[in-house]
């Protein structure tokens, strides 16, 4: 791992990285990579959790190929110095900021989406002019495989590597000294990565998870809002960060909403075979999932199959804020419905709990909106939809408190990877005397008029 480390390091020293046209034909090589070998990718990801290649295509190529593609039209403007003014004090003078890669960097994927979340960081890093070292889930084990095979059979490993393994494996890593380390995965394991990272200040970037919320208002287009949340709570069968974990619904519209989840439920008919649906990824997390619910609150769905490792998309009902599974994200296609009277409630027990990474507000009222939009902390979200603000890179996606730390997606991701040398260049043409001693009371008042006090 140290020898990885060091070599990626010397060869970060070249400067080659730093070249503009070095980073696009990396970026290049990434997009020609992928394109020329999806057949692989789909067959590698239906082998670790079957999932379609209709779901592999638009919830990871695609947003891989945008990224790359959004990087390769932006990659200029993003590097370029930017002037900015300078204060009378510094007069004659001007100022700029240099942006510049971080160095060697560390990037931990995550299994639930194991394409889209591992590379797209990396994308961000080649950009911005780091070299990557990557780390995909063990818990996708042909997805990371393939992974690997790809990139260290086509890049130089003092640029781009991948290295396969589990706990043990990204222990030894963490040791290393890097000087950016990105990663996906859940807040208990964001937490150790965070301490690590702290022992050589390292900077990171945490993607974590959390409980994020779907707020139905009374007023809300009822049949819309229940189609687009079926939709985004059961992809990937739930195995999403940013699914809807639980909803709050009017009481007033409570039955109504239960009656049409169960409806859409049935219209979407969600398996394996119909290519909607996917695997849980494995049997620990089957068991995990299973123990958090009782068939006394199963509205519809609950049917669990230990031999196929799938779980019915699943509705609870009558749940309270005390219960279990409110406890902790559930990471599965298990939906909770909980009732409320006023949307004070439903603001105070949000926020009485750690920061979700997504919130969803559903209503016409621009006074229920912007009441859930200011008073609620969360990462990032949507209002009368779910999950969609992720395929916009335009809005940096990241978390806040336990949710996260820094974002990335775009420009976002550019900066993420990137220190922003800030240069004050001064002119020898002229010198003001007046930080100088002798000081005096003109002179103080001459620093206080261009300071503007």
């Amino acid at each position: 791992m140290n020898d990885i480390v060091s070599k990626q390091r010397a060869f970060f020293y070249t400067h080659k990285t730093k070249a503009i046209q070095f980073r696009l034909a990396q970026l290049n090589k990434v997009e020609t990579l992928l394109k020329s070998n999806e057949d692989l990718l789909y067959q590698a990801i239906y082998e670790d959790f079957k999932k379609s290649k209709f779901d592999t295509y638009v919830t990871e190529l695609a947003l891989l190929y945008q990224d790359i593609k959004e990087a390769k039209r932006n990659i200029h403007k993003w590097s370029r110095t930017k002037r900015v003014g300078t204060n009378m004090l510094n007069f004659p003078a001007r100022s700029y900021i240099i942006p510049e890669p971080l160095g060697v960097c560390l990037v931990i994927g995550a299994w639930n989406y194991p394409y889209q979340l591992t590379l797209a960081p990396v994308i961000a890093a080649i950009a911005a002019g780091n070299t990557v070292i990557i780390k995909p889930s063990e818990m996708a084990p042909k997805t990371s495989a393939l992974m690997a095979n790809l990139i260290n059979e086509n890049f130089d490993s003092a640029f781009l590597k991948v290295v396969e393994g589990g706990v043990s494996e990204t222990t030894t890593l963490l040791k290393s000294k890097f000087d950016k380390i990105f990663f996906t995965g859940s807040p208990q394991v964001g937490k150790i990565i965070y301490q690590a990272a702290a022992k050589n200040l390292t900077p990171v970037t945490l993607e974590l998870g959390g409980k994020s919320p779907a707020i139905i208002a009374e007023d809300s287009n009822l049949k819309m809002t229940v189609k687009r949340l079926v939709w985004a709570k059961f992809l990937n069968a739930g195995q999403t960060c940013i699914a809807p974990d639980y909803v709050l619904v009017h009481k007033s519209i409570e039955k109504k909403t239960l009656e049409l989840l169960k409806l859409e439920i049935e219209k979407e008919s969600f398996s394996i075979e119909n290519g909607n649906y996917t695997q849980i990824i494995n049997e620990r997390n089957l068991n995990r999932i299973s123990n958090m619910f009782s068939s006394e609150n199963v509205f519809v769905g609950g049917e669990i199959n230990t031999l196929n490792r799938t779980i019915e998309p699943t509705v609870l009902q009558n749940i309270r804020f005390s219960d279990d599974i409110m406890k902790e994200e559930i990471f599965g296609p298990v939906l909770p419905v909980i009732s409320y009277q006023n949307i004070e409630e439903v603001i105070q027990y949000v926020n009485s709990n750690p920061t979700p990474l997504a919130c969803y507000v559903f209503t016409n009222n621009n006074q229920v909106k912007k009441k859930i939009l200011n008073e609620i902390s969360f990462g990032g979200g949507a209002v009368n939809d779910a999950i969609m603000h992720i395929s916009n890179s335009n809005l940096p996606f990241g978390g806040v408190g336990n949710s996260g730390i820094g974002s990335y997606h775009g420009e976002a991701g550019f900066k993420s990877f990137s220190h922003y040398k800030s240069i004050l260049e001064k002119s020898n043409l002229m010198e003001l005397s007046l930080k100088y001693y002798p000081h005096s009371k003109r002179k103080l008042s001459w620093v206080q008029r261009f300071m503007g006090f």
